[in-house]
C-alpha cells in the first residue's frame, strides 16, 4: 500500500491538508472519550463532574510520560520514510512498541496504588474523594491498552497513514457512546457504577482499539510491519529512542503537570470553581484539536522532508502551518466567545452558578486561541526535526514560568481572585507564542541530523531481513 501523496514533493498545502484533516478528526474522536464522560457524568451533579475533573490531569500526566516515547517513534519513522529505508522503519516499530509497553506496565502499577494519596494531595473535598479514586484506579488498569494504541497511531502517522487510526477511533468512540450511559446508570443485570462506569466503558473500547492496531501491524498492509523476532531488545536503538523520546515525554508531562498544578490551585477555591475549570479545560482541549492536528502533520512533513534532505521545503511547511493555525483558531475562538454560555450549558444544564463561572472562563481565554495555533505548529516542527529538547524547554516556559505563576499571583494576591485564574491563560498564550517565534527564527532546528545519529547494526539489519522472510512465508 503506497501513499497517494508524496509528502516530499508537490503542493505543501495539499500535503498539509491530507495529513492534518484525518489527524484532527481522530483527535476529536479521542477527545470525545473525555467529553462523553463529562456529558454523562454531568447528569449526576456537580460533585460527580468535579471527581472526573480532578482525576483527568493526573491520568493525562501518566499517559504523557509514555507519549513522548511514542513521539520518538513518529520522528524516527518519518525521517527514515523520507530516506526510503523500509527495514529501519519496521525495526524501529518493534523497539518502540517494546519500550512503551514495558513503561506502561510500570506506570499503571504505580498510578493504581498511589491513586488515593494523589487525590488526597489534590485537595479533593469529601463528596468528591471516593468517586475520583475509583475513576482513577479503573483508568490505570487500562493504561496498557491506551499506550499500545498510542504507539500504533504514532507509527502510522510517521509513514503518513493517518486515515487508518481515524477509522479505528471512530468505531470505538461510537461504542463508548453506548457503553458510557450503560455502565454509569446501569441497565438490566448491569449495575449502576456511577462515575466509575465512565472509566469502565472507556478502557473497554480502548482495549479493542489496541488489539486492532497490533493485528494491523502484524499483517503489514499499512506501509509498516511488526515482526515478532524484532521484539528482541536492541539496546543501542532503545537508548537512542529513549534519548530522543525522553525530552518529548518531559514536554508532554510538563503540559500535564501544568494542568495538574492549575487543578490543584483551582481546587482551593471550592467544588463549584473546580467544576467550572473542568468544563472550561475540556472545551479548551476540544477547541485546540485543529492546532494539534497541524502540529502532528507538521512533525510528519518536516520529518520526512528532513530525512529526504529537503530543508528549504521543510521551512516553508512550518511557515504555512503556523499561519494556517493562527487564522483558523482565531476564527474558532471568536465563535467560542459568542456561544460560551450555551457551550457550558451542554455539560451541566441545571447548575446556573457553574454555568456562569465556566462561561466566563471560556470567554476570557477564547480570543487568544490563534496564538496557541502558532506555538503548537512551531513545536511540531522542532519535534519533527528531532529537536525535542527545544520543544520541551518552550513548554516548560509556557506553563511553569508563565501560566501557573501568573495564575497564582493574580488569584491569591490581587482582587481578581477566581477571575485571576482565568486571565492567566490569554497572557501566557501570547507571551509563549512570541518566544517560540523568536526561537524558530534562529534556525538552529535545521541542523539536527537524526538519520545520521542512529545507525542500525549489521546484526540488527540482518535479523530484520531474516525475520521478514520467515514472517512472509
Amino acid at each position: 500500500m503506497k501513499n497517494k501523496i508524496n509528502l516530499t514533493e508537490g503542493s505543501i498545502l495539499k500535503s498539509l491538508i491530507a495529513l492534518s484533516v484525518p489527524i484532527v478528526f481522530a483527535n476529536m474522536l479521542q477527545t470525545a472519550y473525555q467529553l462523553t464522560d463529562t456529558f454523562w457524568v454531568g447528569r449526576l451533579g456537580t460533585s460527580a463532574i468535579a471527581a472526573v475533573s480532578i482525576s483527568f490531569p493526573i491520568i493525562f500526566f501518566i499517559v504523557s510520560l509514555g507519549g513522548g516515547l511514542a513521539m520518538a517513534g513518529t520522528i524516527l519513522v518519518s525521517q527514515y520514510k523520507g530516506k526510503g529505508n523500509k527495514k529501519a522503519i519496521d525495526h524501529i516499530t518493534s523497539q518502540t512498541l517494546l519500550i512503551v509497553f514495558l513503561i506502561s506496565i510500570i506506570l499503571a502499577t504505580i498510578g493504581y496504588f498511589l491513586s488515593p494519596f494523589i487525590i488526597s494531595l489534590m485537595g479533593a473535598e469529601k463528596d468528591v474523594f471516593s468517586s475520583a479514586v475509583s475513576y482513577m484506579k479503573i483508568t490505570f488498569l487500562g493504561m496498557v491498552f491506551m499506550f499500545t494504541y498510542m504507539v500504533f497511531q504514532s507509527l502510522m502517522r510517521g509513514v503518513g497513514d493517518v486515515k487508518t487510526p481515524a477509522f479505528i477511533v471512530l468505531g470505538t468512540v461510537l461504542l463508548n457512546l453506548i457503553l458510557d450511559p450503560l455502565f454509569i446508570f446501569g441497565y438490566g443485570f448491569i449495575p449502576a457504577y456511577g462515575v466509575t462506569g465512565a472509566a469502565i466503558a472507556t478502557i473497554s473500547t480502548q482495549g479493542i482499539s489496541a488489539i486492532i492496531g497490533i493485528f494491523l501491524l502484524l499483517k503489514g498492509k499499512q506501509q509498516i510491519r511488526l515482526y515478532l523476532k524484532d521484539l528482541k531488545p536492541d539496546i543501542p536503538l532503545l537508548k537512542k529512542i529513549f534519548k530522543l523520546g525522553f525530552p518529548a515525554s518531559i514536554e508532554q508531562s510538563t503540559r500535564a503537570l501544568g494542568i495538574t498544578g492549575m487543578t490543584f490551585l483551582v481546587a482551593h477555591f471550592g467544588t463549584l470553581t473546580l467544576a467550572a475549570y473542568g468544563i472550561g479545560s475540556r472545551v479548551l482541549s476540544f477547541i485546540i484539536i485543529p492546532a494539534m492536528g497541524l502540529s502532528m502533520a507538521t512533525s510528519t512533513l518536516v520529518g520526512q522532508n528532513m530525512g529526504a534532505g529537503k530543508i528549504k521545503r521543510a521551512e516553508r511547511i512550518v511557515k504555512l502551518s503556523s499561519l494556517t493555525g493562527f487564522i483558523f483558531l482565531t476564527i474558532i475562538g471568536i465563535i467560542t466567545f459568542v456561544f460560551a454560555k450555551q457551550i457550558s450549558t451542554i455539560f451541566i444544564p441545571e447548575e446556573l452558578e457553574t454555568i456562569k463561572s465556566s462561561a466566563l472562563f471560556i470567554k476570557i481565554m477564547s480570543l487568544t486561541f490563534g496564538f496557541i495555533g502558532i506555538q503548537m505548529a512551531l513545536n511540531g516542527a522542532f519535534r519533527g526535526s528531532g529537536n525535542t529538547i527545544i520543544s520541551m524547554v518552550l513548554s516548560i516556559i509556557s506553563l511553569w514560568i508563565l501560566r501557573f505563576p501568573i495564575a497564582y499571583i493574580l488569584s491569591k494576591h490581587t482582587s481578581l481572585a477566581i477571575v485571576g485564574l482565568w486571565v492567566a491563560f490569554p497572557i501566557a498564550n501570547i507571551i509563549a507564542s512570541i518566544i517560540t517565534i523568536i526561537w524558530f527564527s534562529k534556525g538552529t532546528w535545521k541542523q539536527k541530523k537524526i538519520t545520521e545519529e542512529i545507525k542500525l547494526t549489521r546484526e540488527t539489519t540482518k535479523e530484520t531481513i531474516i525475520g521478514g522472510g520467515l514472517n512472509s512465508l
